[in-house]
């Protein structure tokens, strides 16, 4: 059986209620290419002046902002606290999250939708405990480089400590993020059953189907 094994640098930022708007600003909702968006993930605290989609101008990087340092400019792996991606239901914030090469986040809980665009999106998103998360918190910042293995197939956190921590995920999310399967991939897994299904209702209620024996 095929798996996803998530391993990498962890990008810490302890902050509940991270918006969509603080993810990825309004102005870069222009495009609706899903790639490109990277440089503009966290824009107004990364950098000190806003930007624009189309500019060219380079701006002055935020140096206290955690992705603009080493070794998290190339973290693989966010945790965050409460309520990640709460308000408007813009996908270009998992578009940047995943241009900028974030595999997977950790939190308590996600805004719904958007949950739902992360896992179309094959954005894997990990809710734990909040004793868990904040047990992780204490121990990632005594060292900055700190990794985590997620094994999405057998939904595990490996820590450093040698600690695992269990997580929940729907079986179809988690096909999403091991096979990249979009909606129609997952509906054509079930296409047997849907078969099946059609194959009783022409039996029991041929009616329904005269349309289709007339057209033949």
């Amino acid at each position: 059986m095929k798996n996803k094994v998530i391993q990498g640098q962890v990008i810490p930022i302890n902050q509940s209620n991270i918006d969509t708007d603080v993810i990825i600003p309004k102005q870069y909702l222009k495009s609706i290419g899903k790639t490109g968006f990277g440089k503009f993930l966290f824009d107004s605290w990364r950098y000190e002046e806003p930007g624009d989609l189309w500019s060219k101008k380079s701006r002055k990087l935020n140096k206290d902002f955690i992705l603009n340092k080493e070794p998290y400019s190339s973290g693989k792996i966010l945790i965050v606290n409460d309520n990640f991606g709460c308000g408007s239901s813009r996908e270009h914030a998992v578009w940047a999250i995943k241009d900028f090469g974030i595999e997977a986040i950790i939190s308590t809980s996600f805004a719904e939708i958007f949950s739902s665009n992360s896992f179309r999106n094959q954005l894997l998103l990990v809710s734990v405990a909040k004793a868990q998360l904040n047990w992780l918190f204490e121990q990632i910042s005594e060292s900055e480089t700190y990794h985590l293995t997620i094994d999405v197939l057998n939904q595990t956190i490996s820590t450093l400590e040698n600690v695992s921590i269990n997580f929940s995920i729907d079986q179809s999310n988690k096909d999403r993020v091991i096979y990249g399967y979009d909606d129609i991939e997952l509906t054509l897994k079930n296409k047997d059953q849907i078969k099946a299904f059609e194959k009783k209702i022409k039996s029991t209620k041929p009616w329904l189907f005269n349309n289709e024996n007339e057209e033949k």
